[in-house]
């Protein structure tokens, strides 16, 4: 398959998480038109495994306007590589460290617009943090409950379309599929 080809790009937007460009493209075969991309840095995902439970979080999404039980993330920062991203947002979101840490896969949410690349990792030999981690900073406007879950159940929540979030469906599927 022939790729298309940016002749030109504007950004309309530039955010704290995410910026906004409109590119020119060339199509195959010559005709030209637009494509709006998100681009975004990535995002590391962590299925976290204590005893065969699934640890979750739930919080309150505001871009869909409810509250969602969900795998732990976040956003990788410049140049960090995605596994020192997950360690650091499972102990910020859950407050556990992993001794074991396996690569589940890496991901495109949203590849039609979205420039995002998801990295999940299954997660297990939890313990408390060897140190007291430092206070963040970041998240003033982050308010997370941890649930822990069978993972069993956590795959019928799936099911029943209780779970939907999208890297929260295909980290437990897979996590299920791993240990199954």
């Amino acid at each position: 398959m022939e790729p298309e080809t940016r002749v030109g790009s504007r950004r309309i937007y530039a955010g704290r998480v995410v910026n906004l460009r409109v590119d020119r493209v060339r199509l195959p075969g010559g005709r030209e038109t637009e494509r709006e991309v998100v681009e975004h840095p990535g995002a590391a995902v962590i299925v976290p495994l204590d005893q065969g439970d699934v640890l979750l979080v739930r919080q309150f999404r505001y871009a869909v306007g409810t509250a969602l039980l969900e795998l732990p993330a976040g956003t990788l920062e410049p140049g960090e590589p995605p596994l020192e991203a997950a360690r650091r947002e499972l102990l910020e979101e859950v407050g556990v460290e992993a001794a074991d840490w396996e690569s589940l896969a890496v991901l495109f949410p949203s590849p039609g617009v979205m420039t995002e690349v998801m990295h999940l990792f299954l997660a297990s030999g939890l313990t408390p943090p060897r140190t007291v981690p430092p206070a963040r900073t970041d998240t003033s406007d982050e308010h997370l409950a941890v649930e822990r879950v069978p993972l069993p159940e956590a795959v019928a929540r799936v099911a029943r379309g209780e779970i939907r979030d999208a890297k929260s469906v295909a980290g437990i599927l897979l996590a299920a599929r791993r240990k199954g």
